[in-house]
């Protein structure tokens, strides 16, 4: 994680970044503070937060009225509590949505070059009101993909990361976001591969994206164990690979995580493999014994 430039909205946000370390907290890593230089624009991005499921693209902001009430986001225009029309500090080029728009298109388009556009990617615009202000937000809009959250409850945030984990499917690998660190020349801060994987992150690890980082040394004792653990099971008598067709294989358990419908899949497809079994055996036994001289 980068160090934040020092706005009071940066400033929430990293604070509920560091305490997140608990069992039921968001899992996944971050870094603010972020630029991308894509199709002649510069991109400068408050806040990027990588889950198994998801990227998060955070456009941090200052509420500079101490209003309450309903505050009215539409799709283009001015924000509103009422008939107030609320300012925003630092929003020099249109609205906080817009640049959420924009930098979740750039961010997508640039991971669609590098073969990672299938990965889901998500605009939030944290606005954060002072101290004592009551908000809550009507979107005048209905589009998943981008959300405008008030950032005076680190609860609600973590609940919005949360959700998006529990409705999607792990795609982001930890190969994944070593490349993303290393295109958006992040390479110092990217996590080690026993952190990503800890977070829940994924697949296969090639430690060569860890070279010229700080944590080259923690990739390649990651790559040492998990070969000295290949070994160890491969000196095994009772160690066997499961066929791609397998039900463990083709729905697969996911990190820390109970997908009951995968669950469900699972047993299914294994029960109806064992009646098939048994069905055959039963076959060749009704042949036999019937046309067996």
């Amino acid at each position: 994680m980068q160090n934040p430039t020092g706005t009071q909205a940066e400033r929430v946000l990293i604070d509920w970044l560091r305490t997140w370390k608990g069992p039921g907290d968001p899992h996944g890593v971050a870094t603010v503070n972020v630029s991308l230089f894509y199709a002649e624009r510069l991109h400068r991005f408050d806040a990027i937060i990588w889950t198994p499921t998801s990227c998060v693209i955070i456009e941090t902001e200052t509420l500079v009225e101490n209003v309450s009430g309903e505050l009215e986001v539409p799709l283009n225009g001015p924000w509103r509590v009422g008939s107030q029309v609320v300012t925003l500090e630092g929003t020099d080029r249109g609205t906080p949505l817009d640049q959420s728009r924009e930098h979740t298109f750039a961010l997508q388009s640039w991971l669609a070059e590098r073969g990672l556009g299938q990965r889901v990617v998500h605009g939030v615009v944290l606005v954060v009101p002072p101290s004592g202000a009551n908000l809550r937000v009507r979107q005048l809009w209905n589009d998943p993909s981008f959300e405008v959250i008030v950032g005076d409850d680190r609860n609600r945030f973590a609940a919005y990361l949360n959700n998006l984990a529990s409705q999607g499917r792990a795609q982001w690998t930890v190969n994944d976001v070593a490349l993303a660190f290393r295109g958006l020349a992040i390479l110092p801060y990217l996590p080690s591969p026993q952190d990503l994987v800890g977070e829940g992150f994924g697949g296969t690890v090639d430690i060569t994206l860890w070279y010229g980082g700080p944590q080259q040394a923690q990739a390649e004792a990651y790559h040492e164990q998990q070969q000295a653990m290949a070994a160890a099971g491969g000196t095994s008598g009772l160690a066997f690979s499961a066929p791609w067709y397998s039900p463990w294989q083709l729905y697969p358990r996911e990190h820390e995580k109970i997908d009951m419908g995968r669950t469900f899949l699972r047993v299914t497809m294994a029960l109806g493999m064992l009646v098939a079994a048994a069905w055959a055996i039963w076959f060749v036994l009704s042949v036999l014994l019937t046309y067996a001289p």
